[in-house]
């Protein structure tokens, strides 16, 4: 009998994207961690660190299952843009963003009934075309940005400003399923 799968997540868009390998998680259990980056942290060393603690979190509760975190970052340069939590935060990220390319990074850790972790990293290119104040300011009131990375949702409304993607557009919703199928095949989870 295959081991026990825990998304180690609350987002539904991880567990949609999950479904799409056929997969249905035994528990979801997010992790409770502090997310604020390291100083002098760069961004992708922020999210393979938050990716494996999460992972080490979830394991600790749940004794020889499978455990698969993922955390998923947006960079400008150097630069790690936050969870956008208003929509004043959506709009900065926005305006940032508006006509240049950033990387969304999303690491992954997966830790299977033996305690044995496994880590992956997508990184993605995404050019978002020039966008206007009000352009900004319409996205922004939708709501659609709150509550995520770089304050856009690219399976939303934000696709639009999106001029041009290089990699992997699950990664940029948040479980690069590449990945995230080798991770599984290796744990035992999903056939070769």
């Amino acid at each position: 009998m295959p081991a026990r799968l825990i998304l180690a997540s609350a987002s539904p868009r991880r567990l949609d994207l999950l479904a799409r390998l056929g997969l249905k998680p035994d528990a979801i259990d997010p992790a409770d961690i502090d997310e604020r980056p390291l100083k002098a942290e760069l961004p992708a060393d922020h999210a393979r660190r938050l990716a494996a603690a999460k992972a080490a979190a979830v394991a600790a509760r749940h004794n020889g299952a499978v455990i698969l975190a993922a955390d998923t970052v947006v960079a400008a340069g150097r630069r790690i843009l936050p969870k956008a939590e208003t929509a004043d935060e959506v709009a900065a990220c926005l305006a940032l963003l508006s006509g240049r390319r950033h990387r969304v990074l999303t690491a992954l850790t997966v830790i299977d009934a033996g305690g044995i972790a496994r880590h992956r990293q997508s990184t993605t290119i995404v050019a978002f075309a020039p966008l206007s104040a009000a352009a900004i300011r319409g996205y922004a009131k939708s709501g659609e940005g709150v509550g995520k990375a770089g304050g856009y949702a690219i399976q939303g409304a934000a696709e639009a400003f999106v001029r041009r993607i290089d990699g992997s557009h699950s990664g940029v919703i948040g479980l690069p399923l590449f990945e995230v199928r080798g991770l599984l095949i290796s744990a035992g989870l999903l056939p070769a």
